[in-house]
């Protein structure tokens, strides 16, 4: 049987290549309907649609579902970004953006980018930019000099801005892959 993980990677990648899905679990159902693949969460209803005639792919998400963490980390693994728009129902809109090469894009709770930040704040203190994670700002992807917690938010600190988070906040962000060890900078699991 499929985890819900699974379930929603099916749904993406279907999706993507325009393909219809039937697939189900016993909390997740991943079907098309009229030319639109719908996740529908049992106790949620549709929580996640793609309309399979548009070109290129855009998903709507439902914020308030139980499966919005595993959704956003999966469309980060396809690069999939949130548009920062709602439409009627309450979703958020999410398109395809091309990740600079030698990245990994992530879509985690704002405390998770902060463990990954103290595994490698030490390039920080070397002369010139760090470039081991950047996060996304005004449809650009900028370099964190650096995090600092105080009162219960995460204060990120970029080349011309501080962005204040809550520790429960999503973030889109990326992680440099180290090409020599082909390895790329270890991320805390969410995966439920």
């Amino acid at each position: 049987m499929l985890s819900n993980l699974d379930l929603i990677r099916e749904f993406v990648q279907n999706s993507i290549q325009k393909k219809e899905v039937l697939l189900s679990n016993p909390a997740l159902t991943a079907q098309t309907a009229y030319k639109t693949n719908q996740l529908t969460a049992k106790a949620e209803g549709v929580i996640a649609t793609v309309q399979l005639s548009n070109t290129p792919s855009e998903f709507s998400i439902s914020p308030k579902s139980s499966q919005w963490e595993l959704i956003n980390q999966v469309l980060a693994e396809y690069s999939y970004l949130l548009k920062g728009e709602v439409d009627s129902r309450g979703f958020y809109q999410y398109q395809y953006s091309e990740v600079p090469k030698g990245y990994k894009m992530h879509c985690t709770k704002s405390v998770l980018l902060w463990r990954a930040w103290w595994k490698y704040r030490k390039y920080t203190s070397r002369l010139g930019i760090p470039l081991e994670l950047l996060i996304r700002r005004r449809d650009s992807w900028y370099p964190i000099r650096d995090l600092i917690i105080s009162d219960g938010l995460l204060y990120i600190k970029t080349l011309g801005s501080e962005i204040a988070l809550d520790s429960e906040d999503l973030v889109t962000w990326l992680s440099k892959i180290d090409v020599t060890k082909t390895q790329e900078i270890p991320i805390p699991s969410t995966e439920t």
